[in-house]
């Protein structure tokens, strides 16, 4: 085989850097000069999956063939013996990804097309709104409305409470992040009474014709959670996100059992496994694991058709804290998944937007991943080293009597 045509891995760089947000960037370059980047960001334990690359995995790859990625997965996964979780599984993902950049790269085509082609023209995405109060998230959601989105997720501030999820500016990377994790302050019964008046006034301010969702982040139990869904049914929401912890699935059974509101959940997910009886039961309407997360294309690729054997539809997650790698491999994947339906998209900063320049193209709430070849997204090295890590954490949350809740 020629030097032009030699895919043997020669080297295997992590770095992380923060251009408003730690990222954690894999780059694997190969003998002929080929190279593919992945990524690899935990938020708020960018180090630990940092370090789990470097001393773990990198040197288990110099040598091998960058085209074996089925194999190397299966290496990565079975071989560690401590399988899934969330630091390995994001590790495997940004080896994953960036030897699928290597492949579409060396066949001269975008990844989509590896992967059987578009099923669509473009992929729909949903972005965010939020306010202190009901009137300054109507507001919020009216602009984005006016902007071209079609479909918007609506959070709001709830009275008495303070800084929250979804409303609050969240700190990572940032120099004036807390050093150690905001404690914010949580009351089940004043966010049940407040929500449905959000989405009353949303309706009315908006009309039928866009699509409104909503992220309860984990915080209700289920009987909570189907009471919550059965009032919001008149607003019919696209979907209602992470309504209790999913590590117990036969919760979403019981909220099954007293609402039609659409659900989703799956963004700590890492694994096929994670899903499995919520898709094969139809216990939810959208499956929201990421490429960064849930093992890479190779990973993420098995969820998808497994969900399109249930009818259940795809809904990446993508905010801010994985890095324009991860947008534009999750486009390529919603291309061509039949059962694809929406992607998340808030949008990168303009430091971002440079460090990482991508093909991926977003127009009034459609992505397309575009079509050079690869997957369509470089990193900057050297602008990265500009930007060094900056430490930082999620909130917590507890109740109001001090318990210790789930954020």
């Amino acid at each position: 085989m020629s030097k032009a045509h030699d895919l043997t891995i020669t080297d295997v760089r992590v770095i992380v850097s923060c251009p408003g947000r730690n990222f954690v960037t894999l780059k694997i370059v190969t003998e002929s000069g080929l190279y593919g980047v992945g990524d690899a960001t935990v938020n708020g334990r960018e180090l630990a999956v940092a370090t789990y690359l470097e001393e773990h995995v990198a040197p288990c790859l110099i040598g091998r063939d960058a085209h074996q990625i089925e194999d190397i997965w299966q290496y990565l996964y079975k071989g560690v013996y401590w399988r899934k979780g969330p630091i390995n599984m994001a590790a495997i993902a940004a080896v994953d990804v960036a030897l699928w950049d290597i492949k579409a790269k060396a066949a001269g085509m975008p990844l989509y097309q590896l992967l059987g082609g578009a099923s669509r023209r473009h992929l729909m995405t949903y972005t965010h709104a939020s306010g202190a109060t009901i009137e300054d998230t109507v507001a919020a959601v009216s602009a984005k409305v006016s902007a071209g989105y079609p479909a918007v997720r609506a959070q709001c501030g709830i009275p008495g409470l303070g800084a929250m999820y979804g409303v609050h500016p969240l700190h990572s990377g940032d120099a004036d992040a807390p050093k150690l994790p905001e404690e914010q302050v949580w009351s089940t019964s004043r966010y049940l009474q407040h929500v449905p008046q959000l989405f009353e006034a949303l309706r009315a301010a908006v009309g039928w014709d866009v699509h409104l969702l909503h992220d309860v982040h984990h915080r209700l139990t289920p009987i909570e959670a189907a009471r919550l869904g059965k009032d919001l049914e008149p607003y019919r929401l696209f979907w209602m996100e992470d309504a209790v912890p999913a590590e117990a699935q036969d919760s979403f059974r019981l909220i099954r059992q007293h609402t039609t509101t659409p659900l989703a959940v799956g963004e700590v997910f890492n694994a096929i496994w994670d899903a499995r009886e919520l898709i094969s039961n139809q216990l939810i309407d959208y499956i929201r694991a990421t490429s960064t997360h849930a093992g890479g294309v190779t990973g993420l690729r098995r969820i998808f058709e497994f969900a399109a054997l249930h009818h259940v539809r795809t809904g990446c997650h993508g905010p801010v804290d994985i890095s324009p790698i991860s947008a534009g491999v999750n486009a390529h994947l919603g291309l061509w998944a039949p059962n694809a339906a929406i992607q998340e998209f808030a949008d990168y900063s303009p430091e971002m937007h440079a460090m990482f320049p991508h093909a991926w193209t977003h127009h009034q709430g459609y992505i397309h991943p575009g079509d050079a070849p690869g997957h369509g997204v470089d990193f900057d090295e050297t602008l990265a080293g500009e930007h060094p890590y900056e430490p930082a954490y999620l909130p917590v949350c507890r109740l109001e009597d001090g318990t210790l809740w789930n954020w």
